[in-house]
């Protein structure tokens, strides 16, 4: 059985998690988000999830608010869990989150710890725990097209063999994960209610790219 296995439902997730507000950051179920930790208050997050849980909620602060000291956070954020962890010389982390299910934040707590901490619901969003729910509705030819023609405006190569073999929604959520685009539209990807939905936007978010990378052109990679 993989760890992920364990979670089947919302209530075998915590409801009180801690954060790491990362603007730019996205992490999606079952996809890994590679991250270097060295704040000394995320380092103890850390080291505290690795004793208890190894859960962690990846969150985006609003833009708005992003350069306060305490900025308000975005509503919705995705718990990982660490799995992959490395010490470095200089006192850095570097570890894995794997996606587990995203949440609603339902409140902050007024936490001792040097982080933060919130009350999460993990119940809008049950379809998470369910491997590769929705992947057949996904317009697959139409999310690699897109992804082709994106690899080709940038002179960039892919392994196509592997990109191939990949499941829908290993495809659809790493390619969100590794879309150079800003935070408002990560965050739109995190937000879409379902696989479908989320290959839509990321289509549709690539279309508009290439339309800013050749002023003028009408093609539609749809």
């Amino acid at each position: 059985m993989g760890f992920l296995d364990r979670y089947r439902s919302p209530a075998d997730l915590p409801q009180h998690i801690p954060v790491f507000p990362l603007s730019g950051a996205l992490l999606l179920p079952r996809a890994d988000l590679p991250l270097n930790i060295f704040e000394p208050r995320y380092v103890a997050m850390v080291q505290d999830a690795l004793s208890s849980h190894r859960l962690i909620g990846m969150i985006q602060p609003d833009p708005d608010e992003a350069k306060n000291e305490v900025p308000e956070l975005l509503k919705v954020g995705c718990l990982g869990r660490i799995t992959s962890y490395a010490e470095t010389p200089d006192d850095r982390l570097i570890i894995t989150l794997t996606g587990v299910s995203r949440f609603e934040i339902t409140d902050e707590l007024d936490a001792v710890t040097p982080y933060r901490q919130v009350i999460a619901n993990y119940h809008p969003f049950a379809i998470d725990l369910v491997s590769d729910m929705g992947a057949n509705e996904v317009n697959r030819p139409a999310l690699l097209k897109a992804f082709r023609d994106y690899l080709n405006a940038n002179n960039m190569n892919a392994d196509w063999d592997q990109v191939d073999s990949a499941s829908t929604e290993v495809l659809v959520n790493t390619l969100s994960l590794l879309a150079p685009y800003p935070p408002e539209e990560k965050q739109a990807l995190l937000e879409a209610p379902d696989l479908k939905t989320r290959a839509d936007v990321l289509v549709a978010l690539t279309e508009v790219a290439l339309r800013r990378m050749t002023p003028g052109s009408k093609t539609s990679l749809q």
